[in-house]
């Protein structure tokens, strides 16, 4: 059965750095992204290396797991031939041959008007993209020579892995509440991103899923225009030490403190059955690098205990650093 990961809130949630730590811990044979496109940026730390991709799942830091990009993202050639060489995936990387491609006029299209000056989008030609495959003028991986290569049937290998017993990992982008339908409209990206549709994108049904692990961050960020409850002004950003700046846009994100009533909207949504709990160091500086739930403070703990009560669902993983082992896992040993 596959695991599927997605952000809770609205993105930045460090889907990356849990992406990266399951792929390494639990030695995951298949990854696959779904999600929108190269407007989603996915950071990990590894070995002191840092890596951060626009295009490629996050877990290419085990150099063993086979990686994938399924028929719903949007894909920039330019931005991911460079990922392929950069991080020397060639011989374990497919591409679903129905992605569509970002042309350049899509990018220019979201680099000006209502989309930049309204939205604050990123920038990189996603929503224009979505709207010409809505149109059916889109062209896809399948018509691009220089990607035909990477080539093959995506969702039929993932569902071939998971039929196998293989450990399959699917990775969203974006957020809960960036999502088209279910997002703070009309500040959201140009598809849903839940759970759901990100199986959708990837070609598994329901039935092929065993887990969803919703991933929320300490405190809440979003980059963009938008609502966002309990915003802090930048000043206090500084003082709290929550400055953050988006992967992709390089933009300052805002920020607010940890919103139970979205993360409880956004497990419902997702069906979560895991929540992942990243930057608790950054909340609670004392917790930095600590990779025990005992060696955690009394007042950190107490805050993840919250967010299960009120949640209703067990926190597994907790983030306490940059680094992609730097995680308390609480899940059950088998």
């Amino acid at each position: 059965m596959a695991t599927v990961v997605v952000g809770g809130f609205f993105g930045d949630e460090g889907k990356g750095k849990i992406i990266s730590y399951l792929a390494l811990k639990d030695d995951v044979d298949v990854a696959v992204r779904g999600g929108v496109g190269p407007n989603a940026g996915h950071t990990t730390v590894y070995r002191g290396v840092k890596g951060k991709v626009r295009m490629l799942p996050s877990a290419f830091v085990n150099e063993r797991t086979r990686l994938m990009i399924g028929a719903g993202v949007l894909v920039n050639p330019e931005v991911l031939l460079q990922e392929i060489e950069r991080f020397g995936v060639k011989d374990r990387f497919m591409l679903d041959p129905n992605c569509c491609i970002i042309e350049r006029r899509h990018v220019e299209l979201d680099r000006r008007g209502h989309l930049k000056d309204v939205i604050g989008t990123t920038g990189t030609g996603t929503g224009p993209a979505n709207a010409d495959r809505v149109l059916r003028k889109a062209r896809l991986a399948r018509d691009v020579p220089e990607l035909e290569e990477y080539l093959g049937d995506v969702a039929f290998e993932v569902n071939r892995a998971i039929d196998e017993g293989k450990r399959v990992l699917v990775e969203g982008t974006q957020g809960t509440y960036l999502s088209l339908y279910h997002g703070t409209y009309p500040y959201v990206t140009s598809k849903d991103v839940t759970a759901s549709a990100i199986c959708s994108d990837v070609g598994i049904g329901p039935k092929k899923v065993g887990e969803v692990v919703v991933v929320f961050k300490a405190y809440v960020t979003r980059v963009g225009g938008g609502p966002l409850d309990g915003e802090l002004g930048e000043e206090e950003v500084r003082r709290r030490g929550w400055v953050e700046f988006g992967t992709v846009t390089g933009r300052m994100r805002r920020v607010a403190p940890f919103n139970f009533g979205l993360a409880k909207r956004a497990v419902m949504l997702n069906s979560a059955t895991q929540v992942a709990l990243t930057k608790l160091d950054v909340l609670y500086p004392e917790c930095r690098g600590v990779r025990e739930f005992e060696g955690l403070s009394e007042r950190a703990k107490e805050f993840v205990e919250r967010v299960e009560e009120e949640l209703g669902v067990p926190v597994t993983l907790i983030g306490t650093g940059e680094e992609s082992m730097d995680i308390v896992d609480r899940r059950p040993t088998s």
